[in-house]
C-alpha cells in the first residue's frame, strides 16, 4: 500500500540530496593511497568512529525484524542488543593491538600474529559470508521495506538502492561510507524515537503497555526448556557471536582502524557503545507496542513482521512517515556500504596485494574500485536468486554467524591473551571449526531427512545457542592442544601483538591516553546494562 503523500516524498528527497551532498564533497578530496581510500586517511574522530559503527551495525532487517520478534515473542532478543559492552572491550583490549600494527585488515592482523594460512583463511571466509549472507539478507530486507511502506515494486527498490550506495562507496571510499553513515544514524534514531514515542502515546504510556502486552512479553529470559531462546543459551552463546562480530569482523573493526589515534577509537567504540543501548528501546519496545495496540483492537496486523511499518502507517502523520522511511534507508544504506567497502578492502589488501606486492598506491585504490563495483554487479545478481529462497532458507542464511563466529573468537582472543598459542594451533582451530560449523548448517536445513539417523539428527537438532558454545569450547581445545603439542612462536615475530610480548614503552604509551572521563563513561554503560537486565527479569517487570 502506497501511503506516502507529497510532503513525505519532498522529506525522502531531502534526505537523498543530503547524503549526495556528503559523499559529492567527500569525492572531490584527494584519495590517491590506500589509507585514504580504505581507511579514511587514518583522520576519523570519536564522533564519526562511534556513529559509524551503530550505523553499519543497524539494518532494514535489524529494524523490521527485531519489532517483528518482539511483536510475537516478546523482548528476548535484546539479549544481543544489550551486549554493547562488546564495544567497550574492542576499544579497551583490543584497539591498543589493532593500531600498533598498522593493519588495514583483520586477516593482516592474524598474518603478523600466526602465519599468511590463517589470512588467507579468513580472507576467503570473510569474503563468501559477506557476499552471500550480509549483502543478499540487506538487498532482501531493503526491498520489503521498499515494498511495505513507500509502494516501490520489490526489485525496483532494491535496484536503486543497490546502485545509489555502490556509486558512492566505489567513489568516495571509507571516507564517504563513514561521513554518510554519520548522518544516517542520526536520521535512524530521530525516525525511530518518534514512531517509540507516538506508540506509547497511543497505547496510555508505559505501564498500560505492560498491562495490555503482559509481563511475559518483557521477560528477557525464557526458560531453560525453551525451543528456540533458552536463558543459559543465551546468556553464553551471545557474547561469543558478539566477541567476533564486535572485536574481530572486519565489518565493525575497519572504523576504529581509520581513527587518527587510539583515544579518538576508544572514545569512538564507548559512543558506540551507549548507541546500541538504543535499539532495544526504539527497535523492539515498538514491536511490544504494536503487539499491545493489536491486542486491544487499536491496530490490524497481519504477520509480526510487520509490527513496524503497521505502526508507522497508523501512527504517523504525512512528513514524520517520509522520516521513518529516510531512517530505514538510512540503515539499509549504511549496512550495505559497510558491507561493499568491507569487501573491497579485504579483496585489495589482502590477496591482490599478495599477487602484487610491489603494485603502486593508485593501481591498489584503483582495484578497490573496481572490486566494490563487482561487489555491487554481485548484489544486483542475487536479487532474482532471493525471489526463488524459501523464507526457511532466509532464516538460516541469518543464523550462519553462530556457526563460524566460535572458532574465529577463540583464535583473537586467546592469540592477545595467550602468547604460547601458535600458528599451527590457529589454522586447526579455525578450518576444523568452520568444517564443523557448515557441517551442522547442512544438516540443520536437511534436518526433516535425518529422522533414521539418530546420531546425526541429535547433532542436527541441538539448539543453535548451546551449538556455538561447544563449538567454541571445541576450537579453544584445539588451539590450545595443537598449539602445545607443537614449537611456540618466536618472540620477537609476536612481540607488540601480546599482552605478554608488549614492550613497557608501548604499553606506557597506551596507559597515558587513558583518562577518567572514558572510564567514568564505560562504568556507566555497564551499570546502565545491568539494570536493564534486572528490569526486565521475572523478579523486575513481574
Amino acid at each position: 500500500m502506497n501511503i506516502f503523500t507529497l510532503f513525505d516524498w519532498i522529506v525522502i528527497g531531502l534526505y537523498f540530496s543530503v547524503i549526495l551532498g556528503i559523499a559529492w564533497w567527500v569525492i572531490r578530496q584527494k584519495q590517491e593511497s590506500p589509507e585514504d581510500y580504505f581507511l579514511a586517511g587514518r583522520h576519523v574522530g570519536w564522533f564519526v568512529i562511534g556513529a559509524s559503527i551503530f550505523a553499519a551495525n543497524i539494518g532494514s532487517e535489524h529494524i523490521v525484524g527485531l519489532a517483528g520478534t518482539a511483536a510475537k515473542s516478546g523482548v528476548v532478543m535484546g539479549n544481543y542488543e544489550l551486549h554493547s559492552w562488546l564495544a567497550l572491550l574492542l576499544g579497551w583490549v583490543f584497539v591498543p593491538f589493532y593500531l600498533r600494527s598498522h593493519v588495514f585488515t583483520m586477516p593482516e592482523f592474524l598474518e603478523k600474529r600466526y602465519s599468511p594460512s590463517t589470512r588467507w583463511f579468513l580472507s576467503l571466509v570473510s569474503l563468501v559470508g559477506y557476499i552471500f549472507t550480509k549483502v543478499s539478507v540487506t538487498v532482501y530486507a531493503g526491498a520489503v521495506v521498499f515494498e511495505t511502506l513507500m509502494g516501490v515494486e520489490f526489485w525496483t527498490g532494491a535496484l536503486l538502492v543497490v546502485i545509489i550506495t555502490g556509486i558512492y562507496t566505489i567513489v568516495g571510499g571509507l571516507r564517504a561510507v563513514v561521513y554518510t553513515e554519520t548522518l544516517q544514524a542520526i536520521v535512524l534514531i530521530i525516525g525511530s524515537v518518534t514512531v517509540t514515542i507516538m506508540g506509547l502515546v497511543k497505547i496510555g504510556g508505559w505501564d498500560n503497555l505492560i498491562a495490555v502486552a503482559g509481563s511475559q512479553h518483557f521477560n528477557l529470559f525464557l526458560p531453560l526448556n525453551d525451543p528456540d531462546f533458552p536463558w543459559l543459551g543465551m546468556v553464553l552463546a551471545a557474547p561469543i557471536v558478539g566477541l567476533w562480530y564486535w572485536c574481530t569482523d572486519q565489518y565493525i573493526v575497519q572504523r576504529v582502524l581509520a581513527a587518527r589515534n587510539e583515544q579518538q577509537a576508544r572514545r569512538g567504540t564507548i559512543f558506540a557503545a551507549y548507541l546500541k543501548l538504543l535499539p532495544f528501546f526504539i527497535f523492539i519496545i515498538p514491536g511490544v507496542i504494536a503487539y499491545a495496540l493489536a491486542k486491544s483492537g487499536q491496530l490490524q496486523l497481519g504477520e509480526a513482521d510487520q509490527a513496524f511499518p503497521a505502526l508507522v502507517m497508523a501512527l504517523l502523520p504525512a512528513g514524520f512517515r517520509g522520516l521513518v522511511a529516510g531512517g530505514l534507508l538510512a540503515a539499509l544504506m549504511s549496512s550495505l556500504a559497510a558491507v561493499f567497502n568491507s569487501c573491497s578492502t579485504l579483496f585489495t589488501m589482502d590477496i591482490y596485494n599478495k599477487f602484487r606486492p610491489q603494485a603502486p598506491e593508485k593501481e591498489l585504490v584503483r582495484m578497490g574500485r573496481i572490486v566494490t563495483g563487482v561487489i555491487v554487479i554481485l548484489g544486483i545478481a542475487w536479487i532474482p536468486v532471493m525471489q526463488i529462497i524459501s523464507g526457511e532458507l532466509y532464516h538460516y542464511l541469518q543464523s550462519v554467524q553462530a556457526y563460524i563466529a566460535p572458532p574465529i573468537a577463540a583464535v583473537f582472543l586467546l592469540g592477545i591473551f595467550w602468547k604460547r598459542i601458535n600458528a599451527a594451533g590457529a589454522i586447526t582451530a579455525l578450518v576444523s571449526g568452520f568444517i564443523i560449523g557448515m557441517l551442522r548448517l547442512g544438516m540443520e536445513i536437511f534436518k526433516g531427512s535425518l529422522t533414521g539417523h539418530p546420531v546425526l539428527f541429535a547433532f542436527a537438532d541441538v539448539n543453535f545457542l548451546y551449538f556455538a558454545v561447544y563449538l567454541f569450547l571445541v576450537s579453544i581445545g584445539l588451539l590450545v592442544g595443537v598449539s602445545y603439542m607443537t614449537s611456540p612462536p618466536a618472540e620477537e615475530k609476536i612481540r607488540g601483538l601480546t599482552y605478554a610480548t608488549t614492550v613497557s614503552a608501548d604499553r606506557q604509551k597506551s596507559r597515558s591516553t587513558w583518562k577518567g572521563r572514558d572510564v567514568l563513561l564505560s562504568v556507566v554503560v555497564l551499570i546502565i546494562i545491568v539494570l536493564i537486565f534486572i528490569y526486565f527479569s521475572p523478579a523486575g517487570i513481574g
